[in-house]
């Protein structure tokens, strides 16, 4: 199933939905019915497709109109015009079905080649244009910025023979099966006509399909290669549809072997048998073979014959063109599991004026300090879902270094729900399903991180301050090293409020450093009447700071949206806190105490 191209292109790629129909420009590679589902209900001007692809696209939906589609063949190129910046495409043989092309656009955004659904072979990848496939040593003298691939079997590890050796492999199956009164081919998939072409040119015979139930088979053969055709339903070799072809398959066998007759011969050429089969369990001992044709219990047999690349086809293509970003047209994200993928595309260097800024709009900027690029949101963007994290850009801020060029990682979550997450972005980043549900505790958040801070920055001000006079009220009269611990408070307040983003933003880290002061251990050396604070009385003053009710609304709804209890003291403490609210100095003839009444 085709993806959602990425918003800041012009153009779409085999998707007709609301989102890509409002898109200027429109590419069509093929005319499989899953690249053309919706395209009825929201096609428009301009659709770009070879005339095969449009012919058949026109038979299978006739409420299209033909000036809807822009002809363009292979090895040909267009220039468009666009608001955005004039950008040329090239058409190129995607080595899939009749009509299948590639498509290279080449503009402001970058170099990106679009493959479709294809079969990457040298014959395929030798049409580029030779700046993408040459090599100055070890490198193309061009990488490709982003490569849109079909990653159909990037998970199979077999090693899936050429489309020459399948075909071989259903002749030589032919053979030797001589006295097999019929031959029924399921291959009725736009695709698979070059077999019935060379089935019919070895053995000398026409080939039977039906057009009243078959029609698409006979529509793209006709047009194809019309001499093979037959419309004698008693030719030997006969198109079969794939769907039903086990009932089909079965009740002729059984019919044979009732009448003593020689068995028909049921051949089905496709990877899809295969590739099920090689992710059985590994406790199967016997695999199928790949080097000639293989019966299954049913008595069908089959060929790997595939019009999708092989892993090992994909990680040759892949070294040979060294594209810098891989977005899998075939989710889920199973471009990441390419080994080249892994080795090179985990993480990249992005500058100021690399394509990847155009691409989603943002604006290209000089060299900035961490900080600067924190206040204008450069380093961490859902758009383009690479990040630096705050922590280390602030660590080099605190270090006096400028961060000319950022190094951005891989965001593997999901952006914020303002920018909705595409499927490119989770075949380009590697987003898993489980990821999504996560991030969205926290994502809401992000847009008010500043706003957040500075409100937080303005409660541990005001508390401390409040703090800081009670301290100084039950320090009047003491004696010199009162004095100094009071000094030590005062010195403490300070340096927590003056950096509260880096140190203790929130009010409970507030609390938690001010702990200390009515611990005994750090006024162990005072004098009597310091010694005598009750640690209840002050743990009370020190519940003041991390209380709900000093919370603003705010800060209320960031606790609750990130699923976290807002802070409160102990039910202990409501109870004397009601009873008073302020603090009151009594004389005590003995000594002189502090009470929290």
């Amino acid at each position: 199933m085709p993806i959602e191209m990425p918003k800041g292109l012009p153009f779409s790629v085999d998707t007709w939905t609301a989102a890509s129909r409002r898109k200027r420009h429109h590419f069509l590679t093929h005319a499989h019915r899953d690249h053309l589902a919706c395209i009825a209900s929201n096609s428009s001007y301009p659709i770009y497709a070879t005339r095969f692809t449009k012919s058949l696209a026109l038979r299978h939906f006739p409420r299209l109109e033909d000036s809807l589609f822009v002809e363009i063949e292979v090895g040909e190129s267009v220039v468009i015009d666009d608001p955005d910046g004039t950008f040329s495409v090239t058409a190129l043989d995607a080595n899939h079905c009749p009509g299948a092309v590639m498509f290279l656009f080449e503009g402001e955004f970058g170099n990106i080649l679009h493959t479709g659904d294809c079969r990457l072979t040298t014959d395929c990848l030798q049409y580029l244009p030779i700046k993408y496939i040459s090599k100055k040593g070890s490198e193309t003298l061009c990488h490709l910025d982003y490569l849109f691939l079909d990653c159909t079997f990037c998970r199979c590890s077999l090693k899936i023979p050429s489309k020459k050796s399948a075909i071989q492999q259903v002749i030589n199956c032919i053979w030797k099966h001589p006295y097999a009164p019929f031959v029924y081919l399921a291959c009725d998939l736009l695709g698979q006509e070059e077999i019935l072409v060379e089935i019919s040119r070895t053995f000398g015979s026409k080939i039977f399909v039906d057009k009243t139930n078959n029609s698409d088979c006979f529509h793209s053969l006709f047009h194809v290669a019309p001499d093979v055709l037959s419309q004698d339903a008693s030719s030997r070799f006969q198109v079969v549809a794939f769907p039903g072809l086990y009932e089909r398959a079965s009740e002729k066998l059984a019919e044979a072997r009732a009448a003593l007759q020689p068995e028909p011969l049921f051949i089905r050429p496709s990877a899809q048998w295969y590739a099920g089969n090689d992710r059985l369990d590994m406790t199967q001992k016997q695999k199928p073979s790949l080097v000639e044709a293989e019966r299954d219990e049913f008595g069908i047999w089959h060929v790997c014959y595939s019009m999708h690349s092989s892993r090992e086809e994909l990680e040759w293509a892949l070294q040979l063109l060294q594209p810098k970003w891989v977005i899998s047209t075939t989710p889920p994200c199973r471009a990441m599991e390419l080994d080249y993928v892994k080795n090179h595309c985990f993480k990249t260097h992005l500058t100021p004026d690399d394509p990847l800024w155009k691409l989603f709009k943002i604006p290209t900027l000089p060299a900035f300090t961490a900080k600067e690029a924190l206040k204008n949101s450069i380093v961490s963007t859902s758009a383009v879902g690479v990040s630096s994290t705050a922590q280390d850009c602030k660590q080099l801020e605190l270090k006096g270094l400028r961060t000319d060029h950022l190094e951005l990682k891989l965001n593997l979550s999901p952006p914020s729900r303002a920018q909705p997450i595409t499927l490119f972005g989770r075949a380009r980043l590697g987003i898993q399903d489980s990821d999504i549900f996560n991030e969205k505790k926290s994502a809401c958040t992000m847009a008010n991180d500043e706003e957040m801070l500075s409100k937080q920055q303005i409660i541990v001000v005001e508390q401390a301050s409040s703090l800081q006079e009670n301290i100084a009220v039950a320090m009047q009269g003491s004696s010199p090293r009162e004095d100094a611990v009071a000094e030590d408070v005062s010195s403490i307040i300070k340096d927590n409020i003056a950096e509260p983003g880096i140190k203790n933003s929130g009010d409970a880290d507030v609390k938690m450093d001010m702990s200390w002061i009515g611990s005994s251990r750090s006024l162990s050396n005072a004098e009597p009447s310091i010694e005598k604070l009750e640690e209840a009385d002050v743990k009370k003053d020190m519940s003041i700071i991390g209380s709900s009710k000093s919370l603003n609304a705010s800060l209320r709804k960031l606790y609750r949206s990130m699923n976290v209890a807002v802070p409160r003291p102990l039910p202990s403490l409501i109870e004397q806190m009601e009873t008073s609210k302020r603090v009151k100095i009594c004389s005590n003839s003995s000594n002189e105490r502090v009470n929290y009444c």
